[in-house]
């Protein structure tokens, strides 16, 4: 079982998960912690937030010197992760090339265990670049012989969200009119980020052998309700229109020529207009996280004074 003044390794660590799992880790008493990722701004609003935390730069698709960091680790949690991007190669150099140099130095590091951070597109309808990637990443993983647990997390939504219903937070408190695609009907089980990272650090605690967790938002709501939430939690006057959903696809397609990364793209319309209808395990009696209620999370994760105001770059 893990000390708490072990070396714990966190790959994609400056992103929306690993920001959220530092602040949890720390409340829970980790003093060791080592946090990789490549993206520099990202990594800079971490190292000011933790600075007891040690911070390395590196992108871990290219074989490196980051590798030593995994000497003397008690366990990796692998959060690194291409979510959005408009080629194929990005998808696969940061989810499976990276993917397979960490599990590399895992194994010449002898590290006994890993948390590997999935998602539950993997059980998806979709077909697209993100989802094919994931799926293989976590074929990868169970084949190295490494041993570990996956976490296949819903959409998730808390601090520091550059993408997703942070972007879609901050565009409606800058625009007098927001759009939605078709009726907005399309079912939602979003994932409070700080619930997700309280069941990470329980699997971090106990270290489950081979075992699989799909982890569910407990809250099935609707796109349009989801952005209704946000309005009023933010006391807002946006006037909600909708159009319809080919249109909305064609303007993301066009929005995608002038921007290298949109924040909302067309594969992502596809994907939530699918109709997927997950299924979790029962968070509470598995890993004794009760989830915390929807208007609450949303709340907090945008108007809370400590870290709403904190936006990571995508």
């Amino acid at each position: 079982m893990v000390d708490k003044n072990d070396k714990i390794v966190l790959t994609g660590a400056a992103g929306l998960v690993g920001q959220n799992l530092i602040v949890e880790m720390k409340q829970q008493g980790y003093t060791r912690l080592v946090a990789i990722d490549k993206h520099a701004h990202n990594l800079e609003i971490l190292r000011s937030l933790h600075p007891d935390v040690e911070t390395i730069l590196a992108d871990l698709a290219e074989p490196g010197d980051w590798a030593r960091a995994f000497e003397g680790a008690r366990l990796v949690v692998q959060l690194h992760a291409q979510i959005t991007g408009k080629t194929t190669e990005l998808f696969v150099r940061n989810n499976l090339t990276a993917t397979g140099h960490v599990l590399a130095a895992c194994k010449a590091a002898g590290v006994p265990y890993m948390v590997h951070i999935s998602s539950s597109v993997v059980n998806s309808v979709a077909k697209d670049d993100y989802t094919n990637t994931k799926r293989e990443q976590e074929e990868m993983v169970v084949a190295s012989g490494q041993r570990h647990c996956v976490l296949r997390p819903t959409l998730m939504f808390g601090w520091f969200d550059p993408k997703h219903l942070g972007w879609l937070s901050r565009f409606m408190a800058r625009t007098p009119v927001f759009p939605i695609p078709g009726d907005g009907r399309f079912m939602r089980q979003p994932l409070y980020e700080r619930d997700f990272c309280r069941c990470i650090a329980k699997c971090i605690e106990t270290e489950p052998d081979g075992q699989v967790f799909d982890i569910v938002g407990d809250t099935r709501v609707d796109y349009v309700d989801i952005i209704r939430t946000i309005k009023r939690v933010k006391k807002l006057h946006t006037v909600i229109v909708h159009i319809p959903i080919g249109f909305f696809g064609f303007l993301l397609k066009v929005y995608s020529l002038f921007s290298s990364k949109p924040p909302f793209t067309a594969d992502q319309l596809k994907a939530l207009s699918a109709g997927d209808d997950f299924k979790g395990v029962d968070t509470e009696a598995v890993f004794g996280v009760k989830q915390t209620p929807f208007e609450a999370a949303i709340r907090e994760s945008y108007t809370d004074p400590r870290y709403s105001h904190i936006v990571l770059q995508r």
